[in-house]
């Protein structure tokens, strides 16, 4: 990744959800591994929150970040497989403006190098919604590491060059 250093750092304001049936915030590595990752990049914890796999309330907590002016992006961990209660894609997904097809897609291909054909079976995503992004990862700390670690981090700073996420925000809303 190569730096512009005359571009200043803008650090965003994020959000953490974890959706899981079976946890607490207590027992969250994987809410702890992203927000330990945002803070150390420079950015802040917006807010954290941990709801079960639920699609209304998982679409509820997010709508609520995505309509707040100072919350830039959003993160949610877990509820992307394929059993019945998986349903954070489904939650997340219709409120996008802007659907993110190569984060997926990048992040299946990143995952396979380390669990092989399993990785079919993530439906991790992105997107925009009223100029906010979305990045919905599968639930395991691994899965959040390898998406944060080589893939958000970079797209969320604004030094990346030749392009990043951060730069296009004040044209997200554009019509």
């Amino acid at each position: 990744m190569s730096h512009d250093e005359q571009r200043p750092f803008k650090p965003l304001n994020i959000a953490v959800l974890t959706v899981s049936d079976s946890r607490s915030l207590a027992e969250d590595r994987s809410g702890d591994l992203l927000v330990e990752r945002l803070e150390t990049a420079g950015h802040a914890l917006y807010e954290r929150r941990l709801l079960p796999d639920d699609i209304y309330q998982i679409r509820a907590a997010v709508s609520q970040w995505i309509a707040a002016a100072d919350c830039d992006v959003v993160i949610t961990t877990g509820g992307t497989g394929l059993t019945g209660r998986d349903g954070t894609p489904e939650a997340v997904s219709v409120l996008f403006d802007k659907t993110i097809d190569g984060f997926g897609e990048m992040f299946r291909a990143l995952s396979f190098q380390t669990i092989g054909s399993s990785t079919l079976q993530s439906r991790a995503t992105a997107g925009v919604a009223n100029r906010t992004y979305l990045f919905v990862l599968p639930g395991s700390t691994g899965a959040c590491k390898d998406a944060w670690d080589n893939l958000i981090e970079s797209q969320l700073d604004y030094r990346k060059r030749p392009c990043n996420l951060v730069e296009l925000m004040p044209r997200l809303n554009e019509r």
